[in-house]
């Protein structure tokens, strides 16, 4: 346990205070994620484009609920839910978080290898392998003060969506009119679009992610400890999570707003309507759009990827080690939290295996998209309860504001989910 050596540095840059929230938002846009905003934007131009306003304060609200969670408790959202919830909660959750996430892994690499395929030739399949060892690599060996910071700087992948919508023309009144005053619809596939925008724009691995590393960051600074155990940390440690998690959702919900938009303003333009991975949004926006946008935005998948992976694995194995009381965290070494480790890789690898078999990777991914809707309502409501228990959160429960955001959110969420069952068969 850290002692209280030094104390936490009040004068840290603007970036330097950015970290659980801006890489989990920027994971948000995985690969998996990219597909999803290509196609709504094909599919039906601007129409769609409210949802990214709409969903920003939702995510801000239940990011913050999981990182003041953990940064409260000194513990992530698996060991709480064990600790005071009944195990068949836990291993519920946890079980499908787990297949949720190595599918929608083996998605990402899988969009991984056919983007660079397009950027340079050869086989798509290599570079699968080649991007879930780097993957691996990257988490088992690199010190997590040396990962933390390299997961940062991988965000800056997404920046190539905002360049890309500068690189094509885009008629702006228009689009700020549609977006403030959309067109809505009951139409089937107009609800499931909205469906597919929530259900990935929303996900419980954001939630286990954010809180773990709250806990990694707290655990690896000198002086930092739990805020029930350091009251007076509090002021400055809440303070950087709402500012952490404010521009980690904005930069996300931006990028996803630009993602769509540019396949509004090229592909459904032209008639191009039917998009079903990232790299066919890449491949069919290169005639459209020309080389350099082509490029952009290829790089960026990525990119996105090479962040997304491993929060993908981390997360599962944060929850899982968590369950079970493994030593945990990328701050330890490969033989001090096999457990840990051993989740990491098997889920990596899984995902990587999937890509050499007769599984469809787009029915795949539309399963982890149900799997992801289904856990996310309970994982929701036991965070909420969680975080207005004094038990737990001694006197960080939080405040009303913030209580109606996040229950907001959660109410949205389990909408989302039953639209997506009563349109299945739209």
């Amino acid at each position: 346990m850290n002692k209280h050596t030094t104390k936490p540095d009040k004068k840290q840059s603007f970036w330097a205070r950015l970290g659980p929230g801006l890489i989990t938002g920027a994971a948000d846009d995985d690969p998996s994620g990219i597909a999803t905003y290509s196609q709504v934007g094909a599919g039906f131009g601007y129409a769609i484009l409210w949802t990214a306003c709409f969903t920003f304060p939702l995510m801000v609200g239940i990011q913050t609920v999981s990182a003041r969670i953990a940064r409260v408790t000194g513990q992530g959202l698996a060991a709480n839910i064990r600790q005071h919830y009944p195990p068949w909660l836990l291993y519920g959750i946890v079980g499908l978080l787990l297949v949720a996430n190595t599918v929608n892994i083996a998605a990402d690499i899988g969009a991984m290898g056919a983007a660079l395929t397009l950027l340079i030739g050869g086989p798509a399949h290599l570079y699968a392998i080649a991007f879930g060892l780097a993957s691996l690599l990257l988490q088992i060996i690199v010190s997590f003060p040396r990962y933390a910071p390299i997961l940062k700087l991988l965000t800056l992948a997404l920046l190539a969506y905002v360049a890309t919508v500068f690189v094509v023309k885009v008629p702006w009144s228009q689009v700020f009119y549609q977006t403030v005053m959309p067109s809505l619809s009951l139409k089937a596939d107009y609800l499931i679009a909205i469906v597919a925008v929530f259900g990935t724009t929303i996900s419980p691995y954001l939630f286990f992610w954010q809180a773990s590393q709250e806990v990694e960051d707290q655990r690896a600074a000198p002086g930092e400890e739990p805020l029930v155990k350091a009251p007076e940390q509090a002021r400055l440690q809440l303070r950087r999570i709402k500012i952490d998690t404010y521009v980690g959702m904005g930069f996300s919900n931006l990028v996803a707003f630009f993602i769509m938009l540019t396949a509004a303003v090229t592909l459904h333009l032209h008639g191009i309507t039917d998009i079903q991975t990232s790299a066919d949004a890449a491949q069919a926006l290169r005639p459209l759009a020309g080389d350099f946008a082509f490029m952009l935005f290829s790089a960026g998948i990525v990119g996105t990827g090479l962040l997304a992976v491993p929060i993908l694995a981390g997360s599962a194995a944060y929850a899982v080690a968590e369950s079970f009381k493994w030593p945990i965290g990328l701050g330890l070494q490969l033989l001090q939290a096999r457990g840990f480790y051993t989740i990491v890789i098997i889920a990596t690898v899984l995902g990587v295996a999937l890509n050499f078999t007769p599984i469809d990777p787009i029915k795949a991914l539309f399963w982890s998209a149900v799997i992801n809707g289904v856990i996310s309502v309970p994982i929701m409501i036991v965070m909420m309860l969680m975080a207005v228990r004094s038990d737990i959160m001694g006197e960080f429960v939080i405040r009303r504001r913030l209580r109606i955001l996040g229950w907001v959110a959660t109410a949205s969420m389990a909408i989302v989910v039953l639209a997506m069952f009563a349109t299945w068969g739209g």
